[in-house]
C-alpha cells in the first residue's frame, strides 16, 4: 500500500494519500484548506493513481477546505459524517476566524457513519465515529496496515481541542477510550497535525489519557 502524508495549508493539516498498487486507485483523507490541492494531485500523478474517494475526518476548514477543488479535478465523491454539516455550512465563519479567503464548497456525496467501510483494492477502511472535537468527527481504522488516521481526535501527547463550537471535552475522552484505545498497542496513529505516534505510547504517556 502506498501511503504519503502531506502537511498542507496554513495550519499544516496532515493529508493522507493511500494508493493500491494493484488497482492504481486511491483514497485521500483530509485534503487541507484548499491552497495546496496541486500538491495532492502531483502525488496522485506521480504514482499514476485514480482518486476514488475523498474522506473528511471533520468539517474544520483546515481539513475540508480543499474538498471542492479536489473533487472538481478528479470527480471523486466526498465522504463526511452528517453531524458536521452545520460546521461545513459555516465555512465562511471559520475563514473569518483565521483571516482566510472562503474556499469553494461542494455537496457531500456519502455519509461516513460508524461501522461503514470504504474499500481500496483489497483493503478495508473502517469508519469510527469519534465525536468530541466536533460532533461528526471520525477516525479511519485500517487493519491491514495496522494504521489509524485519527483526524484531530488524538495527537502525540495530546487530544483535540474542545473549546470551539460543537466541541465536548467529556465526549472526546469517551470516544478515545471506547473506539481508539481498544486498537492494537503497536498500531500507528496518523494525527491530524504533527508527528505520528502509536496507541500504546499514548496509553502510557499522553497526560490527557491517564486514568481512562
Amino acid at each position: 500500500m502506498i501511503h504519503e502524508i502531506l502537511p498542507l495549508g496554513a495550519l499544516q493539516c496532515n493529508c493522507s494519500i493511500f494508493g493500491d498498487e494493484a488497482t492504481r486507485e486511491a483514497i485521500v483523507i483530509d485534503p487541507g484548506d484548499g491552497d495546496d490541492v496541486n500538491a495532492v494531485l502531483a502525488v496522485l500523478n506521480e504514482h499514476q493513481l485514480k482518486l476514488t474517494a475523498i474522506i473528511i475526518t471533520h468539517a474544520h476548514i483546515d481539513h475540508i477546505g480543499g474538498a471542492a477543488k479536489l473533487k472538481a479535478e478528479t470527480g471523486a465523491p466526498v465522504h463526511m459524517n452528517g453531524r458536521d454539516q452545520m460546521l461545513y455550512d459555516r465555512l465562511d465563519v471559520q475563514a473569518g476566524w483565521l483571516g482566510m479567503a472562503v474556499p469553494e464548497k461542494t455537496g457531500i456525496d456519502q455519509a461516513a457513519q460508524d461501522g461503514d467501510k470504504v474499500v481500496l483494492g483489497a483493503t478495508d477502511f473502517h469508519v469510527l465515529h469519534t465525536p468530541g472535537h466536533t460532533p461528526g468527527s471520525i477516525s479511519l481504522w485500517i487493519p491491514a496496515e495496522n494504521t489509524l488516521v485519527a483526524g484531530d481526535t488524538l495527537f502525540k501527547d495530546s487530544i483535540g481541542r474542545t473549546d470551539l463550537p460543537g466541541g465536548d471535552g467529556r465526549q472526546i475522552l469517551k470516544s478515545i477510550k471506547g473506539q481508539l484505545l481498544r486498537l492494537p498497542e503497536d498500531a500507528t496513529v496518523v494525527a491530524g497535525h504533527g508527528p505520528n505516534t502509536t496507541i500504546g505510547r499514548e496509553k502510557r504517556r499522553n497526560p490527557f489519557l491517564q486514568g481512562l
